[in-house]
């Protein structure tokens, strides 16, 4: 199988959703102008889209529809897949909540928590279930990802839980490195840093 870089899978993303946001106005749209409304250089964006196979005519461009369905389909969202929430904290309720996930086809189908005036009930119709029952509830939902937004003291041991019932696909927002066998792959979603990243140029203006 071809080796996809990482930045261009991430850059996939932003293609899409680009696309979507233009879907209702245009049909057509070249290489160069979908490049100059993502800010990229059209070579770049060329290269990202050549490891998948040939898009548009030269001249004319992409068919917006067309563009969208195979990137949907290059990126799995056109599947369903079910995901685990870890922590019900703010963090956890905002990420719930958030729309977004379900119309990529996200869908958030149980949330593990520790506390027990949490664990019972629901939240946004989701069943909240005791973070000891992990292994058994993981294969009742059919899990493919979990999201981890926990304590950080609570995160790598339960990282390990979630990998021990077949899990090998985590997002994890939590500012700590974890460590899993080689054969899970680990998304980390630092905020604190991106802000930092940011303050670091804002203290150079």
């Amino acid at each position: 199988m071809k080796r996809i870089p990482q930045d261009t899978i991430l850059r996939l993303s932003s293609y899409l959703m680009a696309l979507f946001n233009i879907s209702g106005e245009m049909h057509e749209i070249s290489s160069y102008r979908l490049a100059k409304i993502l800010g990229i250089n059209p070579n770049q964006l060329r290269k990202d889209l050549s490891y998948f196979g040939k898009f548009g005519r030269r001249g004319v461009g992409y068919k917006v529809e067309d563009l969208i369905y195979s990137l949907k389909k290059i990126l799995g969202l056109d599947k369903i897949w079910n995901v685990a929430l870890c922590g019900l904290g703010n963090l956890g309720r905002a990420l719930c909540s958030y729309k977004g996930f379900s119309e990529q086809g996200f869908l958030i189908k149980v949330i593990f928590e520790n506390d027990p005036k949490k664990i019972g009930r629901k939240f946004n119709n989701i069943e909240v279930l005791d973070y000891k029952h992990i292994e058994g509830k993981i294969q009742k939902y059919n899990i493919q990802i979990a999201v981890l937004a926990v304590p950080v003291g609570q995160a790598q041991e339960l990282a390990e839980k979630i990998y021990n019932s077949g899990i090998r696909f985590i997002l994890n927002f939590v500012p700590l490195n974890i460590n899993l066998p080689s054969d899970c792959l680990i998304r980390n979603v630092y905020m604190s840093s991106e802000l930092t990243c940011l303050s670091y140029f804002l203290a150079r203006r």
